[in-house]
């Protein structure tokens, strides 16, 4: 009876150390993949959760993205929130744009995961896209413009096809 619960123990201390080991190897392979993406400068952001200033976290059930590419940005992210002045006939609430003239910069964080600055120069009132992306790739979008409260979202980057 004692070496059957020593011989379990053996089992389960090994199968304990495979899956630690497994999800290490995992995490760098996902990493490695996120470090790709970034330097590519191609990715799509995918959109969760908005942040607005005030009121409540919303789950967004729709896909909203912002697309990245070196040619183009291109915007569909919903606005909750104060706007302070908007363009007479305005119908559209969101951040609904294709930019092709757009400065991006990137660098890696200290403690792991990038910052990236995307400022759009040919849509009018709008001032940056600040995005942080961990290692694993999730992150925050933090949308920032002239005429309106700044708004956050969480999610995460997927390769741009």
């Amino acid at each position: 009876m004692k070496a059957i619960n020593i011989m379990i123990r053996k089992i389960f201390l090994i199968a304990l150390f495979a899956s630690i080991w497994s999800v290490g190897v995992h995490a760098q392979k996902n990493e490695s993949i996120i470090k790709k993406i970034v330097d590519s400068g191609e990715f799509v952001f995918r959109a969760q959760t908005a942040l607005p200033l005030s009121g409540t976290t919303r789950q967004l059930t729709s896909d909203y993205d912002l697309k990245v590419s070196k040619s183009a940005v291109i915007s569909y992210l919903p606005f909750f929130g104060r706007a302070y002045s908007i363009s007479y006939g305005a119908t559209d609430g969101g951040f609904n744009f294709t930019s092709k003239d757009f400065d991006y910069s990137f660098a890696s964080r200290q403690k792991g995961g990038w910052d990236i600055s995307i400022k759009p120069k040919d849509v009018a009132d709008f001032r940056e896209f600040s995005l942080t992306i961990s290692r694993n790739g999730y992150g925050t979008l933090q949308v920032m413009t002239n005429n309106r409260q700044p708004i956050s979202f969480t999610g995460y980057i997927a390769p741009l096809k």
